[in-house]
């Protein structure tokens, strides 16, 4: 019987490690097509990226000056390039501006950039000096030339959107009806009140006031706009009516109930 001759396991774990070839040639050729292309990209970042010549700032104008936003612009460029230029810095910068509501910058090849400003439009007056948005937004606190025919509103400080909301929802309402609404109050208690062109002043309280505005709309807007002339107030705050107050002093209720402030 013979014995199996015992395969050398330590040979068979050896394994030679070889590195592998390397085509010396390819690999020149292709660094060298990196770095021409890394050239081209120099080169065709300094044929655009030239310094910026002409500023074209465009909109309707009737607060800012397209001079003034030039003269922004002129700042934040300074020597930049036309792709090197920071389009978001310039933009915030020419927010900063009085009455500058929304902007667009973009490049104007070769040498320039277009600029387009929307300015604000005022809804009414906030305090002695500030004024609102349509969107309720507190844009300026010291106007100087507020246009007299805004209305007036006023409340307290953090207020300023909620009170601007009412009364453009009320201001809509009112115009479709032949009145319109010239001052909207609230109070540090949370009532509110609002001023009619006629002179007549509407008290909503603080309870339930979009209900008791439709109601005045319903129920009290025919006499209002007959007899506005005579009318101090209308007091809206009774649960089934509501009550005139007529520039005699004299006060009459109309389906009276109990007051509900």
């Amino acid at each position: 019987m013979f014995a199996r001759p015992r395969k050398n396991r330590r040979k068979q774990s050896e394994r030679k490690f070889r590195l592998p070839a390397v085509n010396w040639r390819a690999l020149g050729v292709g660094a060298g097509a990196l770095a021409v292309a890394g050239i081209g990209a120099a080169l065709v970042m300094w044929a655009f990226n030239q310094p910026i010549e002409t500023v074209a700032v465009e909109g309707r104008f009737q607060r800012v000056t397209p001079v003034d936003v030039e003269r922004v612009v002129r700042t934040q460029v300074h020597s930049a390039g036309l792709l090197s230029v920071d389009l978001a810095g310039v933009r915030r910068a020419i927010h900063t501006l009085p009455w500058v509501d929304a902007v667009s910058v973009q490049r104007a090849w070769p040498r320039g950039l277009d600029v387009l400003v929307v300015e604000q439009s005022a809804a009414a007056r906030w305090g002695e000096r500030g004024l609102l948005n349509t969107r309720g937004e507190l844009f300026d606190t010291d106007e100087r030339h507020i246009p007299p025919e805004l209305a007036q509103l006023s409340g307290p400080d953090g207020k300023e959107s909620q009170v601007a909301q009412r009364y453009l929802a009320a201001q809509g309402r009112l115009l479709q009806a032949g009145l319109r609404c010239t001052a909207m109050r609230l109070d540090a208690r949370g009532a509110w009140e609002f001023d009619l062109a006629n002179r007549v002043t509407v008290r909503l309280g603080r309870r339930q006031v979009d209900e008791r505005f439709e109601k005045f709309m319903t129920a009290a807007l025919k006499i209002v706009t007959q007899r506005g002339e005579d009318i101090a107030y209308v007091d809206m705050r009774y649960t089934n009516g509501f009550a005139i107050g007529w520039r005699g002093n004299a006060t009459h209720t109309a389906a009276s109930g109990p007051h509900n402030a």
